[in-house]
């Protein structure tokens, strides 16, 4: 049985080449089908997310041009071979598991990607598109990736801006998120992340706040927040653990004396500011102040970058566990293919009168 595995992702090809190649979800067993059928493919696993587009098949046909198989995917008559990496056998065994545990990801050790894996896998065993060969070998690389998980700290500490102000939030105020209020001032991609990020970690206690009052309200019903018009946001300020500022702005929001007054309506409770705005939106000489914690964009990248470094210090441990599991598969292979020799040495084949037609039995002389 030939095992290979097929893609474009976003080391190789860029966004316009993956949107060209990408199967929503509703369509993704139509593709896989047409990929089985006309790929002349015994087994298939499409994989589709924004980052890469994949094909994980198994054959015990000749299957020629492996590349060829993308022109089934894309009705444009663009040369795709450039973009397209194949790898077969051992080489797709272990690529997969790579893939799975997060390591060839575009945030080194995310997790995103094994649920979108599993996602992709139920669909086609569901569907009736696997078989002994990648149902074997998607559990390992289930299994791979739980123990990675488990005895390796490559998924932890922050390594996104976003997820840096999160981690600094938890280191500050403590990990109970649910319990403390936040402010976000500005409504552009980096505060909706930051607000996505903020629910996932369970916050509930969000205001919203921006120059437009309706996109404000628009954000805070899809977080569970309430919204803030951006000229009261000081009055709110004194009941808030944490303001993040992620806006556009050319102003200072928020100045020394600004924050000077705030923190003794407070009566000097502590207060965690970050700054994500360039230019910034808080000014830098608030960090004097007493029980006033201010980072900007500048202390959150050294904090990714610190989480970067620590993840990629555990990728040798990583690659250890996934050479186990490459070779406990090739093992039960090999042992699987023995047995199937001795077992067709010693039984000759004989046709089944029972099971062959008529007309192609001997005759009685």
């Amino acid at each position: 049985m030939k095992l290979f595995v097929a893609g474009v992702s976003h080391k190789t090809a860029p966004v316009e080449v993956r949107e060209q190649l990408a199967v929503t979800p509703s369509h993704l067993v139509d593709a896989a089908e047409v990929l089985k059928l006309f790929g002349y493919l015994d087994e298939v696993v499409l994989l589709s997310t924004c980052n890469r587009v994949e094909i994980y098949g198994a054959t015990e046909r000749a299957s020629g041009d492996i590349k060829s198989l993308f022109r089934l995917l894309s009705a444009e008559s663009r040369e795709l071979d450039n973009y397209i990496y194949v790898h077969e056998d051992v080489h797709a065994v272990r690529h997969l598991l790579r893939v799975t545990a997060g390591l060839d990801s575009v945030m080194l050790g995310e997790t995103e990607i094994t649920g979108q894996m599993k996602k992709a896998y139920e669909i086609a065993r569901a569907n009736g598109l696997t078989d002994r060969v990648l149902n074997r070998l998607f559990q390992r690389a289930f299994q791979a990736t739980k123990e990675i998980r488990t005895h390796t700290a490559i998924g932890r500490g922050a390594v996104s801006i976003k997820s840096a102000a999160v981690e600094l939030m938890g280191n500050n105020l403590g990990e109970d998120l649910a319990r403390r209020s936040i402010m976000v001032i500005g409504a552009g991609q980096m505060a909706e992340c930051c607000l996505g990020l903020l629910v996932k970690k369970g916050a509930r206690s969000i205001l919203v706040a921006n120059r437009s009052f309706d996109r404000a309200i628009d954000l805070a019903i899809q977080y569970g927040g309430q919204a803030v018009c951006l000229g009261d946001c000081l009055f709110e300020m004194p009941d808030v653990d944490v303001v993040i500022a992620a806006t556009s702005s050319p102003e200072s929001l928020l100045t020394r004396d600004d924050a000077d007054n705030l923190m003794r309506s407070r009566h000097h409770r502590p207060l965690l500011l970050i700054d994500l705005s360039v230019p910034r939106n808080i000014d830098p000489a608030v960090r004097g102040l007493e029980h006033v914690a201010l980072y900007n964009i500048d202390d959150l990248e050294a904090v990714a970058r610190r989480g970067v470094q620590a993840r990629e210090r555990e990728l040798a441990a990583c690659h250890q566990i996934i050479e186990a599991h490459v070779a406990a598969l090739i093992e039960k292979h090999n042992a699987e293919d023995e047995w199937l020799s001795a077992e067709q040495r010693n039984n000759r084949w004989m046709p089944d009168p029972l099971a062959t037609p008529s007309n192609l039995l001997p005759t009685a002389a």
